[in-house]
Parts: C-alpha cells; structure tokens; sequence
C-alpha cells in the first residue's frame, strides 16, 4: 500500500523558515519523481516543487530562490525547506509522487498524495 506522510508544517512569522518531510512507503521511491503541491483556503491547488530520481528539480517562479527541495533515496523521504516565508505561502501542502521518473506540473500527474500539512505564515 502506497503511502505518504508530511511533517513539519506549522506557524511561522513572515521572513522564517520551515521544513517539510515526507516519508514515503509501499512502491519504488527511488524510480519515481516526487513532488510538492500546496492549496489556500479557497484557490486552487497548484504546483510548488518537483525532484527526480537523480535529483533534477522544477520550482513555480514564486518560491524560486527561496524554497529548496531535496530527496534521501536511501531513506525514502523528500524534503522542502522554506526559507524568508510570506504570508501568501500559507496553505496546506501536499507530497506527491508519480511511481515514474518524470517530472511535471500537473497535478493530474500524480497518482500518489500525502494528507497534507498546514503552513500558516503571519505578516
């Protein structure tokens, strides 16, 4: 059974940092691409992040410079550490994975999602 489980969400004051984790079980992580999406309280949900297998990343323009995503195959985990926060990143984020080694926007793409974690930034 796939699964996916998020942490380190939380409350953070504007310019902060956090770092999400997201561990992974029950398919070929190492094969997979393996990405973040996040969705405010009443938007739509959309892409943040995405990593593959050897460590290619794509980044929405809006956290380019300032969110950094990262995986450990050896552990199964993918990471976002988000760094100088604005109010506007606040929202549930969500791990993602395909089960293949492409990367994409869409999250129609993505069989595999995680619960989701609130992040919650105040200005």
């Amino acid at each position: 059974q796939v699964q996916l489980v998020e942490s380190g969400g939380g409350l953070v004051q504007a310019g902060g940092s956090l770092t999400l984790s997201c561990a992974a079980s029950g398919w070929t992580f190492s094969r997979s691409a393996m990405g973040w999406f996040r969705q405010a309280r009443g938007k739509e949900r959309e892409f943040v992040s995405a990593i593959n297998w050897s460590g290619g990343t794509v980044y929405r323009d809006s956290v380019k410079g300032r969110f950094i995503v990262s995986r450990d195959n050896a552990k199964n985990t993918v990471y976002l550490q988000m760094n100088r926060l604005k109010p506007e990143d606040t929202a549930v984020y969500y791990c993602v994975g395909t089960g293949v080694d492409a990367i994409t926007v869409l999250p129609t793409s993505y069989p595999y999602w995680g619960q989701g974690t609130q992040v919650t930034v105040s200005p």
